[in-house]
This record gives C-alpha cells, sequence and structure tokens, in this order.
C-alpha cells in the first residue's frame, strides 16, 4: 500500500484497496525485483460488464518505485495485465490519467491505448484526466475456466532484474 500511497497523485483509503483485491484478486499484480520481498510497482484492476453489453477490463491503479523506472516495469505489469483481461474475453481496457502526465500517456499509447474524451476536473486536485480505451481483439483460447481463476493468488509476483531498460 506504501507503493501506491506515495507515487499516485489521488488519495485512497485501505478500503479502495479491498474493494478491488477482494472482488478481483486475480487482476492485482506486484512487482518485485530478483531476489527481493520488497515490491517495485503494482497494478490492480478490475472486470466488469459495461452497459450490459461489453465485458471491460479497467486499470485502476499502476505504480512503479521512482528508482525503477525508465526499466520496463510498467510496461510489463500493463502488458501482464492486459493479457490476462483477454483470456478473461474483455473487448476494452479503459484507464484515467491526469491530462499532463506525459509519461503515463507515452506509455499507454505506445501500448496501443487511444485517448477517448477529456474529463473535466476529474481528480480531487482539480486536474483533468484523459479516459484511454485499448481494443482487445478476440482471444484464440477459451478464456480461463473459473475454477483456475479461484484457485489463483490474491497478488502475482513479476520478477525484474535490475538491468536498465528505457522502454517506460
Amino acid at each position: 500500500m506504501t507503493l501506491v500511497q506515495n507515487e499516485l497523485s489521488e488519495p485512497y483509503v485501505i478500503y479502495t484497496y479491498r474493494y478491488f483485491l477482494h472482488q478481483w484478486p486475480e487482476l492485482s499484480f506486484l512487482a518485485y525485483p530478483a531476489g527481493s520481498s520488497d515490491p517495485i510497482g503494482v497494478i490492480v484492476c478490475k472486470q466488469s460488464m459495461h452497459k450490459h453489453v461489453s465485458n471491460r477490463g479497467y486499470i485502476a491503479m499502476l505504480s512503479v518505485n521512482k528508482n525503477w523506472r525508465k526499466r520496463g516495469v510498467a510496461s510489463s505489469l500493463v502488458r501482464h495485465s492486459i493479457e490476462v483481461m483477454k483470456q478473461r474475453n474483455v473487448v476494452e481496457v479503459v484507464l484515467e490519467t491526469e491530462y499532463d502526465n506525459a509519461a503515463a500517456l507515452s506509455l499507454y499509447e505506445s501500448l496501443g491505448f487511444i485517448r477517448e474524451k477529456r474529463l473535466h476536473r476529474f481528480y480531487l486536485n482539480g486536474k483533468d484526466a484523459f479516459r484511454l480505451v485499448l481494443s482487445v481483439p478476440p482471444s484464440s483460447g477459451q478464456g480461463l475456466n473459473q475454477e483456475t481463476s479461484l484457485k489463483q493468488n490474491y497478488l502475482r509476483r513479476l520478477s525484474y532484474s535490475s538491468s536498465v531498460d528505457d522502454d517506460d
């Protein structure tokens, strides 16, 4: 929780984390450096029906420790989350980010997200946001079965070496 509190612009209460982790534990991931138990990145997502028509994924939070940025951690977390949501048959993934967060916009746009709309005074700090959307092509597989999903851990581990990667 410290990682998210220190790195995100919005203040979240423990109930927000619990909401996502209890409802969609299979869509939350932590990244750890090889051989360490201290997380360096986190992504928290959800999946639900949008307007009772489309199966939509949502990236609620993405945070990477400042010392680990520009090493591919964020893009790996996002790609992994999208792949899991794709296996669960989402048709799109959406998120919001501050309109002036150039690093986040660059990351998401490099992964295929497009700006859908600008949301006026979306954040508590009064800043506008862009809603970004990624259209997800159908998966060739049948998706994860429910039993497999329920047996998965609440938080998954993605390992990273300390080598520098300028992807994000």
